[in-house]
Order: structure tokens, then sequence, then C-alpha cells
């Protein structure tokens, strides 16, 4: 059900929008690996080899080239989380005495989305985008330098279709939302002269607009069969975007993951990359 809540006759105002462990080297999804550059990230835990994909170009040529620049060359990987992803990328953790708060450093500017959903989706290994959250950033656009690694974990097919279901109405909700405060001038008016009749006929031209325009993106049979076998974090399809995937060193992203953290989640003792070789 599509809430409707600034319809109410009372004071209310529109509301805003808003385990797994696989052990192996090699990451075997069942979506063929896309065309693009392969790198290879060396760290002090172990090396990481991954391939960009040529179909966020954006992405892929700032990566590259970040990497050719040496920028990633000893920066920490700061965020660490168990079952979720590892994180790396901000400048400022070169240096960072322990205790520092980290995460919002970069170079200076942001990259537009490439969000290529559902192809590219948040399985096991994959290589994503860092952003702030949707209120200060409804475009989604990606931090500068920032990047995360999935572990995440696996789901069973019933979990999946929750999920899902929970998704269709998140679309659904967002889209109403939008058009609700595109008519909140009226709305304010029909509630004034306490019309319900009124606002009642604009709720359902309003659902049956947002009906008639959402088209849900539901679950591909490769994200089920991923999600359901290797795993990933699939809440955050379709709002980050994916531009890569590690190819081999996920049992380095593993022992990542697994280390002891503080409450910011930064690991307690510091983990580096050291540098970022494009391979020839």
């Amino acid at each position: 059900m599509i809430a409707t809540a600034a319809f109410a006759m009372g004071n209310n105002t529109p509301g805003g929008q808003d385990n797994k462990n696989v052990e192996m080297n090699t990451v075997e999804s069942h979506s063929e690996v896309a065309a693009g550059p392969t790198l290879d990230i060396a760290t002090t835990a172990g090396n990481i080899k991954i391939r960009l994909y040529d179909d966020t170009p954006l992405h892929r040529d700032n990566f590259l080239k970040l990497a050719k620049e040496g920028y990633y060359d000893g920066v920490l990987f700061h965020r660490v989380i168990n079952d979720f992803m590892v994180q790396t990328g901000d400048p400022d953790s070169k240096e960072a005495p322990a205790g520092a708060m980290l995460g919002s450093g970069g170079p200076g500017y942001t990259i537009p989305a490439e969000i290529v959903y559902p192809k590219h989706y948040h399985k096991y290994g994959a290589l994503a985008a860092a952003r702030t959250g949707d209120e200060m950033n409804p475009e989604r656009k990606s931090s500068g330098s920032q990047f995360y690694i999935v572990t995440g974990k696996k789901y069973l097919p019933q979990q999946l279709s929750r999920m899902e279901e929970m998704s269709v109405q998140k679309q659904l909700q967002s889209y109403f939302m939008n058009l609700q405060r595109e008519h909140m001038d009226t709305i304010r008016q029909l509630r004034l002269a306490k019309d319900t009749v009124g606002l009642e006929n604009l709720r359902q031209e309003l659902i049956k607009e947002t009906e008639a325009n959402v088209k849900p993106i539901t679950m591909t049979e490769e994200q089920v069969r991923d999600y359901t076998t290797i795993g990933g974090t699939p809440h955050l399809d379709g709002q980050y975007t994916v531009f890569g995937e590690v190819l081999d060193g996920m049992d380095v992203v593993e022992k990542i993951q697994k280390v002891e953290t503080d409450g910011r989640d930064r690991p307690v003792e510091d983990i580096r990359i050291l540098s970022i070789k494009v391979e020839e």
C-alpha cells in the first residue's frame, strides 16, 4: 500500500524519502565477467586483482587515472564491516592517527552516477563507488576516489522475495511522494477547506499516476542465483554505482573484513593499499 499521510486532515507535513563466509580466491559468479581493464591492488594484507567495467566509463577512467598517479598508494581500509564490505580510498587516511574521523576525503570532485542496474549488482566481490546519502545527494553522485568491495552474505530465496517486495514498495512510494510534493499547494488548500472528497479524489489520481508510470525493477535469475550461492548485499542494488569486480584475491578481502575494528569500523591495526598497478 502506498502511504498517503499528507492527505490526512491533521497537521501532517509531507515526509521525506527516504552469514556468509565464502572461502575462495576467485569469485565464481554465475554472470559473465564484463569487459574492461584489469588492475592489481597490492595491500599489506595481500594482493587483489580487479576488473573495471567498460560500460561505466566515467568511473573506469577516473579510477585508472588515480591509480596511475599513485593516488591510492598508502591509503587505509578505513571502514570494514564483517559480512558487508571493506571500504578505502580516502586520501586523508594516509597519515591519520588512531581514532581520527575518516571517510570524508577525496580529490575535490564527484562523479555522475553510472548505475547500470540490473546488469551490475552487489554480488560477492563487486567493486562499487562510495557516496554521500540521498538527502544531500539525490543524484547519487559517487565519491571521486572512495570505493568498496562487497562481501555480504548468502540469502534464502524467500528472503530475497521479501526484499524484492520491499524494493517495489519503495520505488512506488518514492514516485508517489514526489508527486505529492508537486501538489502540496493544492493539498493544503483542500485540507484548509476540509474538503475530504477533493483530497480523496486527488489521492486516487496520484496513486493511478504512480502505478501507471512506475515499472518496478525485479531481480534477474542471475541475481537470485548469485545471492543464494555466493552472496552479496542486494539491499544496495540500484542505489550505488557498481563499476567493477574482483577476479582474484577474495581471500585477502575476507582477511580484511574479519580484522578487529573500533567503534567507527576502522581496523585497530592499519591495513593499507601499497599500490594499484594497471595490467598491460
